[in-house]
């Protein structure tokens, strides 16, 4: 059997083929996963920014209220009204004819609720 040299024979070509071909699908899959994993780390920092700007917003908005109620002075209290001397002044105006009847009965209800 007569060996060429030089140039290598079709199964030698076919071989060579074949190993650029992998060679050339294991790196495309290796940068592939690198891309993907390195998309998936940017999201995640993403989310866990918005995150932390969302916190924040939400912490400031508490203080916010808090400083408003702390600001808000306390409503006063309501005078105290004397009921007694109010029914005596609505049974006046009944009696001098100035209140009907209902309209007594509604004066008072309020007075007293």
């Amino acid at each position: 059997m007569i060996r060429r040299v030089g140039r290598p024979g079709l199964i030698g070509l076919a071989a060579r083929t074949a190993v650029v071909a992998g060679t050339a699908s294991a790196v495309s899959g290796a940068m592939a996963g690198n891309r993907q994993r390195k998309a998936q780390s940017q999201y995640e920092q993403e989310q866990y920014e918005a995150a932390q700007q969302q916190a924040a917003m939400q912490q400031a908005a508490q203080q916010a209220v808090a400083a408003q109620q702390a600001a808000a002075p306390a409503p006063a209290a309501a005078p105290a009204v004397d009921v007694v001397a109010e029914l005596q002044k609505l049974a006046a105006l009944k009696d001098a004819g100035v209140l009907t009847d209902e309209e007594f009965a509604a004066a008072k209800a309020k007075l007293l609720a």
